[in-house]
């Protein structure tokens, strides 16, 4: 049984002035293993942020349903929503979403502290998880005095100590130059061989070419995928870029 399955799912909208109405995605199905690495891609108004709000709660969809862990979300109560996205759901930002008036150490500890952990809980997590992460020498410094790197990492430290059944990346490399995001991506690639469940929604082609399936979304649906299975990073770079390619130019990729 997969972890994450999406059935059927739509999302339309009502403009605010004029009523009109907006169809952001229809008919949306695919479903995620546990242990995988996927990847969504898209244009800037495919759907896919709006995919990543609904599967991470924080949006509901007008039809369809996205089941995690054997659980509807769309079934759950508003008012038990954040407790399920902290025990479920990690989540990764392109801008971090760091607090810039708590330490590194607390930014981590936060989710442990909203759930009412003890403190011996949260150090033990944060000691195992800051080594694995390399941020050990940073925990007591603040946000704005780390590189983007750092606070990339920091986020993941903070997705990561709940263990959530799968980790949501919202175009983690976007506000990193190429060396940071480099070293992001193998954080990543370490991370999920350890077993962690990632799906990412990126605009990168390098990466997506991390991930085990890229899944591509335009007009509201997915219509194509790719299996990395023994391509390398750079063979799965190249897969990615002349479908990306072909796409664009309205070609046919049956052919």
């Amino acid at each position: 049984m997969p972890l994450l399955t999406v059935n059927n799912l739509k999302k339309v909208y009502t403009t605010r002035f004029g009523g009109n109405k907006v169809t952001a995605l229809k008919n949306v199905n695919f479903s995620v293993e546990e242990g995988e690495f996927a990847a969504i891609m898209g244009e800037s108004g495919s759907g896919k942020t709006t995919l990543l709000n609904i599967l991470a709660t924080m949006d509901r969809p007008t039809s369809g349903e996205v089941i995690l862990n054997g659980r509807n979300t769309g079934s759950i109560h508003e008012n038990e929503l954040a407790k399920f996205r902290r025990e479920h759901l990690g989540f990764v930002f392109q801008d971090f979403n760091l607090l810039d008036t708590f330490s590194i150490e607390d930014n981590i500890y936060l989710p442990l502290v909203l759930a009412g952990k003890e403190y011996g809980e949260m150090n033990d997590k944060l000691k195992s998880i800051a080594i694995k992460l390399g941020i050990s020498d940073i925990l007591k410094k603040y946000p704005y005095e780390v590189s983007g790197g750092q606070k990339q990492r920091t986020a993941i430290a903070r997705a990561l100590i709940t263990d959530p059944a799968i980790l949501l990346a919202d175009e983690p490399t976007g506000a990193l130059d190429s060396k940071s995001a480099g070293a992001l991506l193998k954080t990543f690639s370490d991370i999920h061989k350890d077993g962690q469940t990632i799906l990412m929604v990126t605009h990168s082609v390098k990466a997506a070419s991390h991930a085990g399936r890229v899944l591509f979304i335009k007009d509201g649906e997915i219509f194509h995928q790719i299996y990395k299975g023994n391509m390398t990073n750079d063979e799965m770079y190249m897969k990615i870029s002349n479908t990306l390619t072909i796409l664009l130019s309205g070609g046919d990729l049956s052919e």
